[in-house]
């Protein structure tokens, strides 16, 4: 095994360090353009071939949260990933993880913005049912 000098990686590729320290831009969408790309994320689930992947995932999952975070959320990353690398987003986690977070600021500044926030994870999350508080159910 070969091991260069610290802080040195073959040509082509970063040290987490230089990763970590290397700037990335700041994307801003307006609230307009961020409605824009939000809906245009929504559709992209209803693309037949969407559908069957993040089924097919559901179905691996089992409605098992554990399962869902390794088998569901990874498809669903990759679907809005398509949508948000035409808006300048890189094709990484991070990218969506950055859409998701301009997405939150304007939750609260937009009420159609926080419609279709709320859409959109209702298409990503299953639905969760709370167990009644302190496990009886009251007589009426």
């Amino acid at each position: 095994m070969v091991i260069g000098k610290p802080g040195t990686s073959p040509p082509g590729l970063f040290s987490s360090f230089e990763m970590a320290s290397a700037p990335t831009p700041q994307l801003t969408l307006t609230v307009e353009q961020a409605r824009v790309v939000l809906s245009e994320v929504i559709q992209a689930f209803s693309v037949p071939e969407n559908v069957a992947r993040m089924e097919e995932a559901r179905e691996s999952a089992c409605n098992d949260m554990g399962k869902m975070l390794q088998l569901v959320l990874p498809v669903a990353t990759q679907i809005q990933q398509e949508v948000i690398k035409a808006y300048g987003f890189n094709n990484e986690g991070e990218g969506v993880l950055k859409f998701a977070r301009l997405v939150k600021m304007y939750e609260t500044q937009d009420p159609e913005i926080a419609a279709m926030s709320a859409k959109l994870k209702s298409l990503l999350l299953p639905p969760l049912s709370t167990p009644p508080i302190g496990g009886a159910i009251p007589a009426s």
